[in-house]
């Protein structure tokens, strides 16, 4: 019989697992506490773990039938009958599409992500793969991650390195016919340095990834990608081109003709002109077709609708990078920047990697409906002669990948009441609707595990940070476990207001120590490392949590990453959400709530201004908006503390004669039913094959050279 190590190993290849709990399971059950402490890394348990004990669990659990099982399981994932893509796909199925983002959320693992854009990257690449549409995923491999947060005794955010190995994670080098390590070039200012190729499997998704640890590359360029958002303008220039540039020569490295370019955000803009300059290189176009083709074959998603979240390099930094790209392309360095300028006559104005998206793609969305209405706003000067309803700008709302954020009991329950294949169709409102037959006591005794759980991990992860600053333990625990639990949690900065609720603290003292109705609140996030006024919010909302009145009912949870991520959305009775309206792009950590039995509490911006219906969550002020900033955010308060008092808390302490809140999960019910079937990774996939990748893909096809 085959070790069951090499069954195991054989497991951990495919990064199909981070969305399969019953097989990591599997590796948490051989040693719960080694898979913790490596961060719930499978290929880390299976290297780590002592050979008798592996031996032991194997022989006395249900390892080895499990394994089994879940290689069988992959195996027919791999190989499917049809599919949605299959099906629907068209020209994708021959060409498919590169999607080029600066970072991925895949799992906690693999720290080569920061947040919101990162985690929508995972779940887009992990949809694409349930629904089998053909997707390349490209991106930069930090080996040096990103951060870990810990905040020291004053709650200053300290931004600590995570480094990990290549070799514990299920990541390869990609070789030649010769079986050397495949890479490209890419000329930077006085250089040409190097990239390995490298490919992780994400289901049936293939993530590559570029690494600049070659040996031809100086110590200085080895460590270019060494941190994800790190280092100066030059270097964060240097970077894009590595991911635009690098990546559009890494798929042709690969023999990857990919079909149409999915530019994330615009760090990866510089794709399009090198997939132009190539053509005119390699099939004698003329630039300006070249670059029209490129455009018509190119879709571009915007995430950020601050005028000032939008990368600008200085019109020399620009120049001096963008010549080899301008040279290749028969074109002047001045024409080239006017690609990425406002106003292309503007000489001195800096470089926006966002306008030359804009300018050179055939789809331009934002990510909710109010996004795209702010976003034709935002951007109505690169189409002058135009209505600003007529900007070619659309939306397609994001969504989530519901088997990786998902308890696994709340399965459990859809299959049940749902059908046991319930997940092949989520995006059907008629499945969703069976919610309503769902006994409440269900709903209510399984929330209540979740957040008995929660509550746990997040007990345990306040005493490993007393432990660590030197702290006395608390005398009481932390939050009640009977009480009304509402979760915070995102990047902090100015605009998403996360001390909205601390501006009077005394109604805040009643609300939460109401004695027949008590809350508890739970907070967490961080801020970019160079982000003080963000570490700043991040200081005074753990200094007002150290109030004696607050201390046990309110607590801050470090490290705010995809597994605290989990254990909140899984647990938290609500979600809350109280930024600047119209600042929040889209906002997916409310979708991830609601599919796990939360209500979301939230002004009506991002996905929640085209998500609320009046009863399937609760919505904070009206959504109209104050001239004065100011006034605004005292109406909000207002509007939030009102909401709390009058609705929100009373209808979860209203209950029956068997102690259930009928109204509560009565509204419950609603959210999933409503909310579910629009707010998912697939109805995002399919929404962006229909009306972006399809359209692209054909345009791309028609497209003849001018004689």
């Amino acid at each position: 019989m085959e070790p069951i190590k090499n069954k195991l190993l054989e497991l951990t290849k495919n990064l199909w697992w981070t969305w399969n709990p019953g097989v990591r399971s599997i590796f948490r059950d051989i040693d719960t506490k080694l898979y913790n402490r490596v961060h719930r890394n499978p290929l880390r348990v299976v290297k780590s773990v002592d050979p008798e004990l592996l031996e032991t669990r194997a022989a006395d659990a249900d390892i080895v039938i499990r394994t089994d099982r879940a290689i069988r399981q992959l195996k027919e994932y791999l190989e499917p009958e049809t599919t949605w893509g299959l099906v629907n796909g068209g020209a994708l199925n021959a060409r498919p599409v590169a999607y080029f983002c600066a970072e991925f959320g895949i799992h906690e693992c693999l720290p080569i992500y920061s947040g919101g854009l990162g985690i929508l990257a995972g779940d887009h690449l992990k949809g694409a793969s349930n629904l089998g549409i053909p997707l390349v995923g490209i991106g930069l491999l930090y080996h040096q991650g990103y951060t870990t947060q810990e905040l020291d005794k004053t709650h200053w955010q300290q931004d600590v390195r995570e480094p990990y190995e290549l070799d514990d994670l299920p990541i390869k080098v990609c070789k030649d016919e010769k079986g050397e390590p495949l890479s490209v070039p890419l000329e930077l200012p006085g250089r040409t340095i190097y990239a390995r190729i490298l490919e992780a499997p994400v289901g049936r998704v293939r993530l590559i990834l570029l690494d600049t640890r070659d040996p031809r590359n100086s110590p200085e360029d080895q460590a270019l990608a060494a941190r994800l958002y790190g280092g100066d303008q030059r270097t964060r220039i240097q970077q894009e081109l590595l991911l635009g540039v690098g990546g559009s020569r890494a798929l042709r490295a690969l023999g990857i003709n990919a079909s149409v370019y999915h530019l994330n955000e615009g760090h990866c803009a510089f794709a399009v002109l090198e997939r132009a300059r190539w053509r005119v290189k390699n099939d004698g176009l003329e630039p300006h077709f070249a670059l029209k083709e490129s455009a018509q074959a190119t879709v571009f998603t915007t995430h950020t609708p601050v005028d000032a979240g939008h990368d600008r390099f200085p019109a020399d930094l620009a120049g001096e990078h963008l010549k080899p790209l301008a040279d290749g392309l028969g074109l002047s360095v001045e024409e080239v920047l006017g690609f990425g300028r406002v106003n292309p006559s503007d000489f001195g104005s800096p470089f926006m990697p966002t306008v030359l998206a804009l300018k050179f793609s055939r789809r331009a969305n934002g990510v909710a409906a109010l996004h795209g209405v702010v976003s034709r706003r935002m951007w109505q000067v690169l189409w002058p002669g135009r209505a600003e309803a007529d900007v070619p700008i659309g939306h397609v709302t994001n969504g989530v990948h519901v088997p990786t954020w998902l308890a696994a009991e709340l399965d459990q329950l859809y299959k049940i009441h749902l059908g046991p294949k319930w997940s092949e169709s989520i995006v059907h409102p008629d499945m969703w609707a069976k919610v309503e037959d769902i006994d409440p006591a269900e709903i209510w005794e399984i929330k209540q595990v979740l957040k008995a759980r929660m509550i746990r991990f997040v007990r345990e992860k306040d005493a490993d940070r007393a432990k660590r600053n030197g702290l006395a333990p608390r005398k009481t625990p932390v939050l009640e476990p009977e009480a009304l639990t509402l979760g915070f949690a995102r990047r902090f900065v100015t605009y998403k207001r996360p001390d909205l609720l601390f501006k009077d603290p005394d109604r805040l003292d009643k609300l939460i120590n109401n004695p027949k109705m008590p809350l508890n609140l739970i907070f967490a996030g961080r801020s970019h490392p160079a982000d003080n006024p963000g570490k700043e919010i991040i200081k005074r909302v753990n200094e007002l949590i150290e109030d004696p009145r607050f201390k046990n009912r309110i607590i801050f949870v470090e490290n705010y990453n995809m597994e605290v991520g989990r254990s909140l959305y899984q647990g938290v009775d609500g979600w809350l959400n109280n930024p600047r309206r119209p600042q929040e792009a889209c906002g997916t950590s409310g979708m991830k709530a609601v599919m796990n039995g939360g209500l979301h509490i939230s002004i009506l911006d991002g996905w929640w201004a085209e998500g609320y219906d009046g009863a399937n969550g609760f919505a904070i002020g009206d959504g109209l908006i104050h001239a004065n900033q100011e006034i605004q955010d005292q109406r909000d308060c207002e509007a939030l503390y009102k909401l709390l008092e009058d609705e929100v808390i009373p209808m979860y302490y209203d209950r029956n004669e068997l102690g259930l809140p009928l109204r509560w999960i009565q509204r419950v019910k609603r959210s999933i039913r409503t909310l579910s079937w629009r707010f998912n990774a697939d109805r995002m996939l399919i929404d962006y094959a229909r009306n972006c990748y399809l359209p692209a893909a054909d345009a791309n096809t028609a497209q003849m050279p001018t004689p």
